[in-house]
């Protein structure tokens, strides 16, 4: 099965929390909230040098995602 890159998530046990998931390596989860990431992979001192340079660019990625989805709720 095919996912989309970024998927909303929404949790009534967290009721003013936003998560983004992102499904493509590296997963993760960011609360839009508190900015707080959650990665769903486990990472050696190579990767975690790649990941530092690219984790702005995730987050922002994640960010205009929700933008855009909102955005087209809004529309309607």
């Amino acid at each position: 099965m095919d996912f989309p890159k970024f998927l909303l998530g929404d949790n009534t046990d967290y009721p003013t929390a936003i998560f983004v998931i992102h499904t493509e390596f590296p997963r993760f989860i960011i609360n839009l909230e508190n900015d707080e990431v959650e990665w769903l992979e486990e990472f050696d001192q190579h990767d975690e040098k790649e990941l530092e340079n690219e984790t702005e660019n995730l987050i922002k990625e994640a960010s205009e995602f929700y933008d855009r989805e909102i955005a087209r709720y809004e529309e309607d």
